[in-house]
């Protein structure tokens, strides 16, 4: 029996759903080239992304109260839109973005936090992490259960709204620390094999 979810949390699951899907769907070109030293690189790249979806998380997360709770959607858009093209750009810097995939853009974004939804698409065999192709619908019903727990992350988030600066030094640790772990993520998709 599935269990039911709260109505605030299926109706913000209702808003992140659709605005996921979208950014995943439209895979950004990468802004870098393949690297002769692409782990260090990525890292350049990592702290620099940490860095930019701080500010942005912080400075949306400034309005208190109900219009603070408007900010919420457009702060995991802009947040998504920034680790997105890391993804992106960590592909690249390996070589690999011409493969790159909206099911490996998902897996990059989220395998750390919410590795058991992406059971779906991704297999992690040793230390390697393998991401397979996903039907539309597979792809939908991954983004919706990602949807319904983020959804239930905002909730708690927008709580943060009523404490003004507080809340907004704590949402921008926050998405330093996720972005520089999807940085990781991403490395560790895309990093060749070691030779045996």
């Amino acid at each position: 029996m599935r269990k039911r979810q709260p109505a605030d949390t299926t109706q913000a699951a209702d808003l992140i759903s659709p605005a996921l899907l979208d950014i995943v769907q439209h895979i950004p070109k990468a802004r870098v080239r393949r690297s002769a030293h692409p782990e260090e690189d990525a890292h350049r790249l990592a702290r620099r992304a940490a860095l930019k979806a701080a500010a942005a998380a912080g400075v949306l997360a400034l309005p208190t109260g109900p219009l603070g709770w408007l900010t919420l959607l457009p702060e995991l858009r802009t947040l998504w839109k920034i680790q997105v093209q890391l993804v992106a750009d960590i592909a690249a810097l390996y070589g690999r973005k011409s493969e790159l995939t909206q099911e490996q853009v998902l897996a990059g974004l989220f395998h750390h936090g919410d590795a058991a939804v992406l059971c779906d698409l991704v297999a992690q065999v040793g230390s390697r992490l393998l991401v397979q192709k996903a039907s539309a619908q597979v792809l939908q019903y991954v983004v919706r259960r990602l949807a319904i727990r983020l959804a239930q992350r905002v909730i708690g988030k927008g709580l943060a709204r009523w404490l003004p600066v507080a809340g907004a030094i704590g949402l921008a640790a926050y998405a330093h620390h996720e972005t520089s772990r999807i940085a990781q993520t991403a490395v560790a998709l895309f990093q060749p094999e070691p030779a045996p």
